[in-house]
């Protein structure tokens, strides 16, 4: 086990997407925009669902890197805290996941 966490992660991205680097893959991505940042989450959670099915372990380990990662960057340009996800988290622990869906508001 490693002790780098989702919100070093976080840290890391928020520090790339600010920089001046242009050799930074972040600030290219975050430069282009929620789109394209949410294009690029949907394509990793594509693969990573492919390797699932496949049960290729190796490729879905790399692939649900990459969606964490796109998460994190979707999260970053939307100006959604990585904190305020983790608290809609908890906030879930206290009931199934079936009571909590059955609470949502009916669309």
């Amino acid at each position: 086990m490693t002790d780098f966490t989702l919100e070093d992660l976080d840290a890391i991205i928020a520090a790339r997407a600010n920089s001046a680097d242009d050799k930074s893959y972040t600030r290219k991505l975050v430069n282009k925009g929620v789109a394209k940042c949410a294009q690029k989450l949907g394509e990793e959670a594509v693969e990573a669902a492919i390797a699932a099915v496949q049960k290729d372990r190796q490729e879905l380990t790399a692939e649900a890197a990459d969606v964490l990662y796109h998460l994190l960057v979707v999260l970053n340009v939307s100006n959604v805290p990585l904190g305020d996800v983790m608290k809609e988290l908890a906030s879930r622990t206290g009931q199934t996941g079936l009571e909590e869906k059955a609470s949502r508001p009916q669309e």
